[in-house]
């Protein structure tokens, strides 16, 4: 499945540490607090447990949105979507 990662993370060791964890999962970083990529069940499981080890519960947000290729290919971009100089050739490719 195609993923959305999405963070508002207050600490900034744990945002540092949620950032690497999305990496280590083959995800790809799109804006600072924002990450894109495919995971299968099994890997999208495993980083939402990291992540909730590394979160403040009572004051961050995560977000971790599945969807299809379909669906990814219907999202709407709108102005400067993408940090141009964090976007990657791999996350072009989901778009087309």
């Amino acid at each position: 499945m195609i993923a959305w990662v999405m963070y508002d993370i207050e600490n900034d060791k744990a945002r540092t540490k949620v950032a690497k964890v999305c990496k280590q999962a083959g995800l790809y970083r799109v804006q600072f607090s924002v990450f894109l990529g495919t995971l299968d069940k099994s890997r999208k499981d495993t980083l939402q447990l990291q992540i909730e080890e590394l979160i403040n519960e009572e004051s961050d947000s995560v977000y971790i949105f599945p969807m299809s290729k379909n669906e990814l290919q219907e999202t709407v971009l709108l102005g400067q979507a993408f940090d141009k100089k964090l976007i990657t050739d791999e996350v072009n490719a989901l778009f087309l």
